[in-house]
């Protein structure tokens, strides 16, 4: 994460410890080593992989006398050079000032004066109050934008719900492929890069099934361990697409060792904005790194779907992707020929407009016959608006 910042790690101090020590988080002992490195390397930032209270952050500050950034300020720095839209900005702008609300504290006089000078002198309010006033002010207003775009989002999804199209979300840690594997299903131009939170806005893009129609693809934020509470909260509008999604696409990265741990992370982050219970389908992805060159499916003991093993970067294997998503949505397809009087010429262009006619031509008898593919369920709506059963013009 220190590398996606932008900064260069010069060195590592690691240790253990039972408990969290009141004053520097790691102990004195640890800070005063801490310290020793900084000024060996002359560091100008130190980073701490976990959460620090207000005052740890103040004393270690003191202590190595340089900046001192925990995990969430880290990922929230990283956040706020990856967002792109107005959305993703406020976003980033909402966790970010949560964030520093609780460390306005900071230990320097000038946040502790009251206002003076000719025309302030008095009782007045002190600069802290003045800063917490106007932060909070702020996130009102910031609350109040994202709740107008949450209900923008909604009016789509309420769209989409009425079309029958079902939305399919890209889940899964930070930097396993899912913007590669959006962009190669889709067409799309979604921004990708080798570096962790290379997505933060949603992006949503039709993506057309072989059998069925299609359905609305939605690449989301990757994930992260430990994810701060703050930038679930900040982000949850955005992480509606995927609790309301139909089916959950956990993307892995197969080359990553750690990649069982990871899957348990995401699934982790998935609880807490509520959408463990949403059907997923795992895609174990960059299997050509692993030097696996057989795209493959696994399905089961009961033949239901589990996992399609695939490289977004090659394009191996997308097409058995495809293929799953139209086993999940439409496991009743029917193949086969229908004979359609020449009456049914309405019936006949509503069936190639669904894009299940595979090809046609005309009997003896004057009747047309298609040979279609497609869901049985849209076969026989098709046909009902017609004042027509499906199952009479099945050829014989």
């Amino acid at each position: 994460m220190v590398r996606s910042a932008g900064a260069s790690a010069l060195r590592v101090v690691g240790g253990r410890r039972r408990s969290p020590d009141p004053k520097y988080f790691a102990g004195s002992g640890k800070a005063g080593e801490i310290a020793e490195a900084v000024s060996a390397v002359e560091a100008d930032l130190v980073v701490v992989n976990h959460d620090l209270s207000p005052s740890q952050e103040r004393n270690l500050e003191s202590l190595v006398r340089c900046r001192v950034l925990d995990r969430t300020g880290l990922i929230l720095d990283i956040f706020a050079q990856r967002a792109r839209s107005h959305e993703g900005k406020l976003q980033v702008e909402l966790a970010q000032l949560q964030h520093i609300s609780t460390r306005l504290v900071r230990g320097w006089s000038h946040l502790e004066r009251q206002k003076g000078g000719i025309g302030l002198r008095g009782p007045g309010e002190t600069q802290l109050e003045t800063d917490r006033r106007l932060l909070g002010g702020r996130i009102k207003q910031i609350r109040r934008r994202l709740q107008k775009v949450r209900s923008q989002r909604d009016e789509g999804r309420k769209a989409r719900s009425r079309a029958e199209t079902p939305t399919v979300a890209l889940v899964g840690y930070t930097n396993a492929g899912k913007s590669t594997l959006f962009n190669h299903l889709t067409g799309s131009g979604a921004y990708t890069a080798d570096q962790l939170f290379a997505t933060l806005d949603p992006t949503l893009r039709r993506l057309a099934l072989p059998v069925g129609g299609s359905v609305v693809l939605a690449d989301t934020v990757g994930f992260v361990r430990d994810l701060p509470h703050d930038l679930v909260a900040a982000f949850r509008a955005t992480l509606e697409e995927t609790r309301r999604a139909a089916l959950l696409l956990h993307v892995v990265d197969s080359s990553d060792p750690e990649h069982g741990e990871r899957m348990a992370q995401v699934q982790e982050v998935l609880a807490d904005i509520g959408a463990d219970e949403v059907p997923q389908l795992e895609v174990f992805n960059k299997i050509d790194l692993n030097g696996d060159a057989h795209p493959r499916v696994e399905r089961d003991t009961d033949g239901n779907l589990r996992r399609v093993f695939l490289s977004a970067a090659s394009g191996h294997g997308l097409e058995l992707l495809r293929q799953a998503l139209v086993d999940y949505f439409h496991p009743d397809i029917v193949r086969g020929v229908l004979a359609l009087p020449a009456r049914a010429g309405r019936l006949r262009s509503r069936l190639f407009d669904s894009g299940g006619v595979r090809d046609e031509s005309v009997s003896a008898s004057g009747d047309l016959l298609l040979r279609v593919c497609m869901p049985r369920r849209q076969l026989d709506r098709l046909c009902r608006q017609e004042g027509l059963d499906a199952a009479d013009l099945v050829a014989g």
